[in-house]
């Protein structure tokens, strides 16, 4: 089980398609394979890299049952974020059931202030039942949800199966840097932090206090190296993570930023197909020529990340 001493790199998975937009199944167990081979601690699964909203309920119980099955006692965290509580205490079980180590949840876009977001929170505790660990998502960019500081306290004391934040806020090193204050202070019980965002601030947010990373770059080797030596070689890891920082800013785009993902995925035999399902946009040559473009460059600047 995930809890709040978890630390390490967390892969935030993509779900597998066939090109005629059918779930890729005979990908899944690969793919989870392929992870596991870079390093990882855990897995992620069914978030919003992992198309969650595009799947039927058979098909994300069929993601979580083959990911289990190729994870063996690697711990898999599965997102169960619905716009209803019914939706998710189904997910939540049927996961938990099958050995997952957590789940990941973030309110609907309708809550606004900060009282609906606590409470949202509770309601979903009451819901999934509160011997589940879970994992707040805090990611305003895509969800439009802003969470302060003090609410993100307020819900983790409210609830004590809360043991981690993903956190995915942007600018979002203070916020970082106030809860560990607090918890320095005991004025907020242990919780572990990993961050999400492509990693497009990990460097940073590892010096912050961050316990590791839990996003969905397409190096998951370049985290593991970065996240390890952030704490013994600060400018090591930050060489390392330079060396990225041009093709995580390129796969960080709006709109497109997980067809490029896939793309790279599906080259280093990560997935079988790169295919998003619809609706979902594709890349242009130029796209895939720019891409082209930086694995060389990203090749010659750190030679351990090959295809």
């Amino acid at each position: 089980m995930i809890s709040a001493g978890t630390r390490g790199v967390y892969a935030i998975a993509p779900t597998p398609f066939l090109p005629d937009g059918a779930l890729d199944v005979a990908s899944l167990g690969r793919m989870t394979e392929w992870y596991l081979g870079r390093g990882v601690d855990g897995l992620t699964i069914l978030g919003i890299m992992g198309e969650a909203q595009k799947l039927l309920p058979e098909e994300s119980l069929t993601v979580v049952r083959e990911v289990l099955a190729a994870a063996g006692n690697i711990p898999v965290v599965v997102g169960i974020s619905a716009p209803g509580y019914a939706a998710m205490r189904r997910l939540a079980g049927e996961a938990m059931e099958l050995g997952a180590a957590g789940v990941m949840m973030t309110p609907p876009p309708a809550m606004r202030t900060d009282d609906q977001i606590v409470g949202w929170f509770a309601g979903a505790v009451r819901a999934i039942g509160d011997d589940i660990p879970w994992v707040l998502q805090d990611h305003p960019t895509v969800t439009n949800v802003v969470m302060a500081p003090d609410v993100i306290r307020r819900t983790v004391t409210d609830n004590p199966s809360c043991v981690m934040l993903k956190h995915e806020d942007w600018p979002g090193l203070e916020k970082i840097s106030t809860i560990r204050s607090w918890q320095e202070a005991g004025e907020m019980r242990p919780l572990s932090i990993l961050c999400g965002n492509g990693a497009l601030f990990l460097d940073l947010e590892m010096g912050r206090g961050a316990d590791g990373a839990m996003t969905g770059y397409a190096f998951p080797e370049m985290l593991r190296r970065v996240v390890d030596l952030s704490a013994t070689d600060p400018e090591a890891a930050a060489d390392i993570f330079d060396a990225h920082l041009p093709l995580l800013r390129y796969e960080h785009q709006p709109g497109i930023g997980l067809a490029i993902r896939k793309h790279i995925l599906a080259q280093r035999g990560a997935i079988a197909h790169r295919d998003l399902r619809a609706p979902g946009p594709r890349l242009s040559r130029a796209a895939e020529a720019e891409i082209s473009w930086l694995l060389r460059r990203l090749e010659r600047k750190d030679p351990v990340a090959r295809m």
